[in-house]
């Protein structure tokens, strides 16, 4: 039960991006960095497949977010998550780390950049 309100969660949470040009700056692409094979939605099945929920010690709902750069290599990077449970922080950042497929990386003016995602995660226990 809990993994499928943990599908349910990955599967109607929105990506937040922004575009990381320098510590202090944000800019908007002209084409954001996109998962190949099945774009957001695959990319969110990929963690799901690599959660491995037994591991989260918790109770209700426990929350997360994950942020990680898409280099211009398209590998990932950087990857943090804040939230209150420790074991649900460390084992999203096991779950993203085991995805090795590359992204389509960024664009500005045709330059490939590296750009910043932000994802929401939520877990619920029965």
């Amino acid at each position: 039960m809990k993994k499928l309100y943990f599908i349910g969660a990955i599967l109607m949470s929105g990506f937040i991006f922004s575009q990381e040009k320098t510590k202090e700056t944000y800019l908007i692409t002209e084409q954001i960095a996109e998962f190949p094979e099945g774009g957001a939605t695959k990319f969110r099945q990929l963690i799901v497949d690599n959660f491995r929920e037994k591991k989260v010690k918790g109770q209700g709902k426990e929350f997360c977010e994950l942020g990680f750069v898409i280099e211009r290599d398209g590998s990932i990077s950087n990857i943090k998550a804040t939230g209150t449970n420790d074991s649900f922080n460390k084992e999203a950042i096991r779950a993203i780390s085991k995805i090795k497929t590359k992204w389509i990386p960024a664009k500005i003016n045709n330059e490939v950049v590296r750009y910043r995602f932000r994802l929401p995660l939520n877990l619920t226990f029965d």
